[in-house]
C-alpha cells in the first residue's frame, strides 16, 4: 500500500521529466505534501510561496497564462477556505489549468483537530462552475487521475489523504472523467462512496456478506462532473440506498446522489452515512473513524441495523 501523498510527489517528477509545463506553487508545507520530491528534483519549476495561499493561487494562475500547468501543493482546509476567494475569482471563472493538490483532506490527517480537517470541500468545490473534483479510492486510482489532470484543459481538484488504504484497484487502472464503478455485487443494500472510504465501505461489505447481507458498492471518484446516466444504473433495482463519506453529509456525495436520486422515478430514500452538520476533533484515526460511523465495523452496524428496522 502507498499513501496518496507519496504517489502524487512521484507521479509529478516523472510526469515533469517529459513535461515542461509541469510545476509546482507550495505553501510551506512540501515535506507533508510530499512536494519535496519535485523540489529536488526540478527546483527551477518549484515556487515556495509560504504561508500566503491567497498569494499561491495568484502565482499559480499566473504560471498558467505562461504555458505552465501549476500544481498548488498544501494541506486541502488553506485551499478550500482561506484561498477560496482567488480560486473563485482567478481559476474557475477563467477555466484556467490550474491543478489543486488538497493533501490531508478529509477527517484523518493525523491528529492536528478541527481547524486542519476539511469535511466541506467536496460541497464547496462541487458547488464552483468549470471545476473537475476528483476524490480517489486508493493509490492506483490517485495516480490515474494525476496524470489524467496533468492533461485536462481546466481546473481541478483532486482530494488526497494523508494515510495509505488497502488498494481497490488493479495496476493499469486508467482513470475517466465521470465514470463510476460497482466494486461488488449484491442485492441487500446499496453502498456509494467516494475516495479512500470506499476502501474502508469494501471491508464492511466483507462484514455485511459475513451476516448473509450482500451488498452492492459503487465507488464514484469524479463527484463532478459525473456520468449520471451510469450512477442511476448502478443504484437501480429494489435494494436501499446507503452514501458513506468522511464528509459532512450535507453537500457532498450524499447530497449529489440524493440530487440525482430526487429527479428520477427510482422513488427509493438514501441514508446519508458521514458527518451530520457537526465539526471533527482531534483525536487518533481510529477513534475518529468510529465515532463518525465511518469505520468498517460501524458502517456494517448502520447497514445492518437500518435494514433490521424496515
Amino acid at each position: 500500500m502507498k499513501a496518496q501523498r507519496d504517489v502524487w510527489g512521484q507521479t509529478l517528477v516523472d510526469l515533469a521529466r517529459t513535461d515542461l509545463r509541469v510545476a509546482v506553487v507550495d505553501g510551506d508545507l512540501a515535506t507533508s505534501t510530499k512536494a519535496d520530491l519535485f523540489a529536488d528534483a526540478f527546483p527551477d519549476r518549484f515556487f515556495e510561496i509560504g504561508i500566503a495561499e491567497q498569494n499561491m493561487v495568484g502565482v499559480a494562475f499566473g504560471l498558467s497564462t505562461l504555458g505552465f500547468r501549476p500544481w498548488l501543493s498544501t494541506f486541502g482546509v488553506f485551499l478550500t477556505h482561506r484561498a477560496l476567494d482567488p480560486i473563485r475569482m482567478l481559476v474557475s471563472q477563467t477555466g484556467a489549468p490550474v491543478k489543486i493538490a488538497a493533501s490531508y483532506a478529509g477527517l484523518l490527517n493525523g491528529s492536528s483537530g478541527k481547524t486542519h480537517q476539511d469535511i466541506e470541500d467536496l460541497a464547496i468545490m462541487r458547488a464552483m462552475p468549470g471545476m473537475t473534483v476528483i476524490a480517489p479510492a486508493d493509490a492506483v486510482e490517485a495516480e490515474a487521475a494525476i496524470r489524467w489532470a496533468a492533461e485536462h484543459e481546466g481546473p481541478v481538484y483532486l482530494r488526497l489523504a494523508r494515510d495509505a488504504v488497502a488498494e481497490v484497484f488493479n495496476p493499469g487502472y486508467s482513470f475517466v472523467q465521470g465514470a463510476v464503478h460497482i466494486l461488488r455485487e449484491g442485492d441487500g443494500a446499496i453502498l456509494v462512496s467516494t475516495g479512500v472510504q470506499s476502501s474502508r465501505v469494501m471491508d464492511a461489505a466483507g462484514l455485511l456478506a459475513a451476516e448473509g447481507i450482500e451488498t452492492r458498492v459503487v465507488h464514484v471518484p469524479c463527484l463532478k462532473p459525473l456520468d449520471e446516466a451510469a450512477l442511476l444504473t448502478a443504484l437501480s433495482g429494489p435494494a436501499p440506498i446507503f452514501t458513506v463519506e468522511e464528509h459532512s453529509i450535507i453537500g457532498g456525495l450524499g447530497g449529489l446522489v440524493s440530487e440525482l436520486v430526487t429527479g428520477t422515478t427510482l422513488g427509493k430514500t438514501v441514508t446519508r452515512l458521514g458527518l451530520a452538520d457537526a465539526w471533527s476533533e482531534s483525536a487518533p484515526n481510529a477513534y475518529l473513524l468510529d465515532k463518525y460511523g465511518l469505520s468498517a465495523v460501524r458502517v456494517a452496524e448502520q447497514v445492518s441495523h437500518a435494514l433490521a428496522d424496515d
